[in-house]
């Protein structure tokens, strides 16, 4: 497995990105992420490759004010993460969770942390994060579709 950041050779494959409608309510696809990145330099795509296929995609928000969810300057908020629906139930969602913890720490040398948002009610992304290693600790946020839960990892 291979996680790095986007580049622009990886365009046509990330626009075949596929995950059913009732995975897509949670996150952002490929094509969303990338029109925010070319806005919000903070807003850094990476992708999640195996045997030269794209599995996943995540991004990850560096900007202390655009992460609202903690006074934390030193950490990092992991958005948009997914497997392609067409390569679920292999374990690549929890391996590269368990990655990212050393991605975090060769890329943003000053950040001690990884916050993310899930929405209370989907219970595989909540179960994933747990397994990695992700502790939430009663803090939620009202967000725009309902609550979301606070999940933390220290690095």
């Amino acid at each position: 497995m291979k996680i790095r950041m986007y580049e622009s050779k990886d365009f046509q494959v990330a626009m075949e990105y596929c995950l059913p409608p009732e995975q897509s309510l949670f996150t952002s696809m490929p094509d969303e992420v990338l029109k925010t990145f070319q806005s919000d330099i903070f807003n850094q795509p990476f992708v999640i490759y195996f045997d030269q296929q794209l599995v996943g995609w995540f991004a990850l928000y560096t900007d202390q004010s655009g992460n609202i969810y903690t006074n934390n300057k030193q950490a990092i908020l992991l958005k948009s993460f997914s497997i392609d629906v067409r390569f679920q139930k292999r374990g690549f969602g929890l391996d590269s969770l368990i990655l990212l913890p050393n991605i975090v720490k060769q890329q943003y040398k000053d950040k001690n942390e990884i916050i993310l948002t899930v929405h209370e009610t989907n219970d595989a992304a909540i179960s994933l994060y747990r397994k990695a290693g992700f502790i939430h600790e009663g803090e939620n946020y009202n967000g725009e579709y309902g609550i979301e839960m606070i999940f933390r990892m220290g690095i």
